[in-house]
């Protein structure tokens, strides 16, 4: 039964393979691809969240007529030739001074600047120290043991016996939106054992905006997300393993199953907003965006995905997670912060989640969780078929 059981794992690893070699690259989907060659439609969307930021710049900056019907995206303007030249500068300094490691990025020189500053300011040097964090955990002794973190998580849940009773949920709730855009959404979540997850957000009083879907299915996932380049495409890289473990997180009691590599660094304060001036008055009630110590715990995920999770050290519960995509310039962060933890049938779940890519941020505070809930397949499907007939 063993042999049997490692060879269907094999087939499985084998045709996910092939299915991820058979993916459309960006050059295939797009035109006019130069640099960017070889790596996967979600993986390039990323590559562009990451220079965005790192510029300060959005689509309009450097895509002819971006924002109007009237796009030309293949188009070479200035600004897209000198991007092409700072990706080249970035991928020969990584090669020859770093063997390959991508130590320096966009980021590293611009920090949401258009030129990167070049000479130190005194208000920085004589004021509080930089509050970034590095990517890669180094491991701290003396710290919580990575057991320990997750046991006493998986304690402050309800326990491992109840959490191992939990097959499906399905949650709705409302989108509390982002920089006046986004809120009244009318949301629900899908989630089966052990990794199946579906995130619909509908808006019935703006019908024009379209609907934002996120699915997970065990081994195929799809983004819809209306007014963007693409409207909707399949996930085939590092998005699609984020997918992955978004689903898998959401049955926490797999955590070290799914997670290997495990290591604790030093501990730290989080606030679990992205920022205070973004705080809603609800939110503010339900005591989100309070500065928080945290241990963290960093570990690597689906094929390679490097994942750090940010504890309450008070409580035990998790209050972020952050998982990391590759593009040829840097990591692709993707963050997830929970709180307002209630119980709902002997276990706590988050209710308010806060969802944050390069590219958007979707706030979602649920009403109702109904655990062990039929969730039929289509839910997890292509996003025409999540809503059923």
């Amino acid at each position: 039964m063993r042999v049997r059981t490692h060879i269907i794992a094999a087939v499985v690893l084998l045709a996910a393979g092939a299915a991820l070699a058979q993916s459309p690259k960006a050059e295939q989907v797009f035109k006019n691809i130069q640099v960017l060659k070889g790596i996967s439609v979600d993986d390039f969307m990323g590559t562009m969240g990451v220079m965005s930021a790192a510029v300060g710049y959005d689509c309009s900056e450097c895509h002819a007529n971006a924002g109007t019907d009237k796009v030309d995206w293949a188009a070479d303007t200035q600004k897209k030739v000198v991007a092409r030249k700072m990706t080249t500068m970035v991928q020969t300094i990584n090669a020859q001074n770093f063997s390959g490691r991508q130590m320096v990025t966009c980021w590293s020189c611009h920090h949401g600047r258009d030129r990167p500053s070049t000479t130190p300011q005194m208000e920085l040097v004589y004021g509080p120290a930089s509050q970034e964090t590095d990517d890669v955990v180094q491991p701290m002794p003396g710290q919580e043991s990575a057991d320990e973190i997750v046991a006493k998580y998986l304690k402050a849940l309800g326990g491992e016996q109840k959490l191992a009773a939990v097959k499906s949920y399905v949650a709705k709730g409302t989108s509390v939106g982002f920089g006046g855009f986004g809120g009244g959404g009318r949301v629900q979540i899908f989630a089966k054992f052990p990794d199946s997850r579906t995130t619909l957000m509908e808006f019935p009083d703006a019908l024009e905006r379209g609907d934002s879907i996120r699915t997970y299915n065990g081994s195929v996932g799809w983004i819809k997300t209306p007014l963007t380049v693409l409207g909707q495409y399949e996930l085939t890289g590092g998005e699609l393993d984020g997918a992955k473990f978004d689903a898998e997180l959401a049955f926490p009691q797999q955590l070290k199953s799914v997670l290997t590599n495990l290591r604790v660094g030093l501990p730290i304060t989080i606030s679990d907003l992205p920022g205070p001036s973004s705080q809603t008055s609800q939110e503010k009630a339900n005591g989100i965006g309070q500065d928080k110590l945290v241990n963290v715990l960093q570990g690597t995920g689906p094929r390679g995905l490097l994942v750090s999770l940010f504890f309450d050290k008070q409580t035990g519960l998790l209050l972020r997670m952050i998982r990391y995509a590759k593009s040829p310039i840097g990591r692709i962060p993707t963050q997830v912060d929970f709180s307002d933890y209630r119980d709902v049938d002997g276990i706590k779940m988050p209710f308010h989640l806060t969802f944050a890519w390069l590219d958007g941020r979707d706030a979602i505070q649920l009403s109702e969780v109904k655990t062990n809930a039929p969730v039929e397949a289509y839910r997890f499907g292509k996003p025409e078929g999540v809503k059923g007939k």
